[in-house]
């Protein structure tokens, strides 16, 4: 039972988890979570613009990644992954963030591909699904991109059939679209400018991931998670209530609809969402919501399950 770390570095948000996991006879493993963190650090801050990683950015980053390394240290992991994602991808200084992971985490960070990325957090949300539900179509909403995946799992196995990664996220898709004076609320125009960027860019994903045969939409990642616990109106975030959650495509969109509506201040007074989440979580509830849309036309999908599980278990699980 070796005890692994996996390390998950995304536009927004940075994650640790810490496990062990047990392979069985037949080559299947699971996980035994002994810890498990997110923080939010914009690595992605202004890159979509600029091309470049934001010396303060990196600093945020470097600063959680010297703490996680010592909480690896500290309960023993024997093998160590880390995964960097989309704004590593995409910067024009990107040497100086695998400098600063080197030098702070001992092993080299791994800028992945945006079909390996969906792969990995196929394998990581359907574990706890009922096989008969499938075929599954996970979609993981991140802060500078968005995977599509279609696959089956029989209980032991994931099998990826089809994936597509695009660059829409949270992040990407405020910092265009729906940036606004003073915190006050996007405009009409606005949201509308955001939804026909999201389509255009998801329409990519969907012409190369035949969805029509999928019949359980799986989201994961903290955009969905986020807005589960605010449909939930849970006064603060509690993962066993998120996890394996269902929210119907009305209260989906009805949900969207009241964050886009709010102020900065008044989403950062709701307790469930993550204060680093308060002001991209309207652009990514305007991302899930028209993904909700598209998923309804293509297979009839009505309501989404939302994962607390996704590419972090499945790069933990990569290290079995």
């Amino acid at each position: 039972m070796p005890r692994v770390a996996a390390i998950d570095c995304g536009t927004n948000s940075i994650r640790l988890l810490v496990a062990d996991v047990t392979v069985r006879e037949d080559g299947t493993s699971w996980l035994r979570d002994v810890h498990r963190e997110m923080r939010v650090v914009r690595l992605g801050e202004g890159v979509d613009a600029t091309g470049v990683l934001a010396p303060q950015a990196l600093k945020r980053t470097r600063d959680a990644l010297a703490d996680y390394t010592a909480i690896l240290r500290r309960k023993g992991a024997e093998r160590v992954r880390m995964v960097a994602t989309s704004a590593t991808r995409d910067a024009g200084n990107r040497d100086e963030f695998f400098a600063m992971t080197r030098e702070v985490l001992g092993v080299e960070a791994e800028v992945i591909t945006g079909d390996e990325e969906a792969r990995l957090s196929f394998t990581g949300a359907v574990g706890d699904l009922d096989p008969d539900d499938g075929p599954f179509v996970v979609v993981d909403v991140g802060g500078g991109s968005t995977e599509v995946v279609v696959g089956t799992w029989d209980g032991a196995r994931a099998d990826v059939t089809a994936a597509r990664s695009v660059d829409i996220g949270c992040v990407r898709i405020t910092e265009r679209c729906l940036t606004t004076p003073d915190g006050a609320p996007p405009s009409r125009e606005q949201v509308t400018e955001a939804e026909n960027l999201a389509e255009s860019i998801l329409a990519d994903a969907f012409a190369a991931v035949d969805t029509s045969g999928a019949r359980t939409w799986v989201g994961v990642a903290g955009t969905v998670t986020t807005l589960s616990a605010v449909a939930q109106g849970l006064d603060e975030y509690d993962p066993e209530q998120v996890h394996l959650s269902r929210l119907p495509q009305e209260q989906l969109k009805s949900t969207v609809d009241g964050l886009l509506s709010k102020t900065h201040d008044e989403r950062a007074a709701i307790g469930s969402i993550h204060p680093g989440r308060v002001d991209v979580i309207g652009g990514g509830g305007v991302v899930v919501r028209v993904l909700g849309d598209l998923l309804a036309k293509s297979a009839g999908i009505a309501e989404m399950v939302v994962s607390e599980h996704d590419i972090l278990d499945g790069i933990a699980l990569s290290l079995a």
